[in-house]
């Protein structure tokens, strides 16, 4: 179902002036709203829904002067689209999305209400607030300060925000892409997240380095369902055919399984430039090296850690419905993640491991992505980010998860992680990302805008 067809004329030029009614345009101030809307994503289709949140940012674009789109398969499950021409439409254009929903958040662990969008201590508090109602203050702030100058990008700019990214995607990104393509013609490359955000370090020689890593890939996520089938029959007396016993058995040669060491493009240019701006020497020749390499880097560390192989990690079973039965099926589901250029030998390794007896079927089969950090989109992130922070050392890096880039990615799009948020003055940093007391820097939001704004003004 679609809330509002299309425009046919798709874009809108903003016209100097047009926003001088709407409301404030501090980044900051916009988070902080957005975040009193409750889109809490429960998962399987269930949702407190997006509808309200899209609605009113549909109305402040409405009111800038632009022609947004209001569309979903329901109404509860909305996004917005909305096209800005620029002045060159020779120009391939440029997609920027951001997710309108947030994951569940459990109020008697708060010390506040995870909906207020308090700002307090020079943080934003509230479930969202870093993922990523920040990006989307951040992209509405942007297009109603072009509004209000007039300003047009040099290439189209088509703003997507979506629903249903905590989730797999069915209400949001994927339904988009498969029931309205067209909404990203000509768009050659897009931005979203993870990405761009300031990490200060310490080097070996003390030196303050202030670290944006910018994804130009991410793991591939293929959820699978895996199934055994046996004998049922009387507790008391077992069975030659067991599926309990069968799944258990292939689980834990998946779970313990230890994957081989894989240094992709953009995992091994993260490890070698964030080691020699912190001052290490990195020696990737082998596993070992690799291992200290990543160490030394400490927090910085973290996210290389977990590229540098696939992963298969069992988490979910259902078997039997009472103790004196033996079930005639068992089932699991395993969250596997790929790395570029490793999705077909990562299938392959599963069904070994799993073994005689046990089949298995797709969840979600979306494809690892991977763009190129020697393109110009890669460079005028860098350069927007160097014009902000001249001490800036910007960096690829592979994701360790996945966002709905890979919904856009088959559409020939190259994706980028890049949602930018400068280092805090007072060193406050991103804290309680799908956790308790989820929080962002108000200065971070502030100055994050105005690197974004930067950025898609001079692509």
């Amino acid at each position: 179902m679609t809330i509002n067809a299309p425009s046919t004329a798709g874009a809108a030029r903003p016209a100097a002036g047009a926003a001088a009614a709407a409301p404030t345009t501090d980044a900051a101030e916009l988070c902080a709203r957005l975040i009193r809307f409750d889109t809490t994503n429960h998962g399987e289709g269930m949702s407190a829904g997006e509808r309200e949140c899209a609605e009113f940012i549909a109305s402040l674009l409405a009111g800038a002067g632009y022609s947004p789109v209001l569309l979903g398969p329901s109404p509860e499950r909305s996004s917005v689209v909305v096209r800005i021409e620029g002045t060159d439409r020779s120009l391939s254009g440029l997609l920027v999305h951001a997710h309108l929903d947030v994951v569940p958040a459990e109020p008697e662990q708060w010390s506040r209400d995870p909906f207020s969008g308090e700002i307090d201590g020079g943080y934003i508090y509230g479930r969202g607030a870093s993922d990523m109602k920040d990006m989307v203050a951040m992209t509405l702030a942007t297009l109603l300060k072009w509004s209000a100058a007039g300003t047009r990008p040099k290439r189209d700019v088509v703003v997507a925000f979506v629903a249903d990214e905590e989730d797999k995607g069915d209400y949001g990104a994927l339904w988009l892409v498969a029931e309205h393509p067209e909404l990203f013609d000509g768009v050659g490359a897009a931005i979203g997240e993870s990405g761009g955000h300031a990490t200060v370090l310490t080097a070996v020689d003390g030196r303050e380095v202030r670290l944006y890593p910018v994804a130009v890939a991410e793991r591939g996520t293929l959820h699978v369902r895996v199934r055994a089938e046996g004998n049922s029959g009387h507790g008391s007396r077992p069975v030659p055919a067991n599926a309990v016993k069968t799944l258990i058995s292939g689980l834990e040669r998946v779970g313990s399984h230890r994957w081989p060491l894989t240094l992709t493009p953009a995992v091994r240019a993260y490890i070698e430039q964030t080691s020699a701006a912190l001052g290490h020497n990195a020696d990737l020749a082998t596993e070992a090296g690799v291992g200290l390499a990543i160490d030394a880097m400490g927090t910085a560390g973290t996210v290389a850690g977990v590229t540098i192989r696939c992963s298969a990690t069992p988490t979910v079973l259902r078997a039997g419905y009472k103790v004196n039965v033996i079930p005639g099926v068992a089932e699991a589901d395993i969250d596997i993640r790929c790395l570029p250029g490793t999705q077909e030998s990562t299938m392959e390794t599963i069904d070994a491991l799993l073994g005689p007896g046990i089949t298995r079927e797709f969840l979600s089969n979306q494809p690892p992505t991977q763009s190129d950090a020697g393109s110009h989109w890669f460079d005028s992130m860098r350069s927007a980010l160097l014009r902000h922070d001249p001490a800036a050392v910007v960096v690829p890096y592979c994701m360790g998860g996945g966002t709905d880039a890979k919904a856009f990615a088959p559409l020939g799009i190259s994706c980028f992680g890049f949602a930018p948020l400068g280092a805090d003055p007072g060193g406050r940093t991103v804290d309680g990302v799908h956790g308790v007391d989820e929080r962002v820097p108000v200065a971070s939001v502030r100055s994050g805008q105005r690197i974004l704004q930067d950025f898609l003004e001079n692509v």
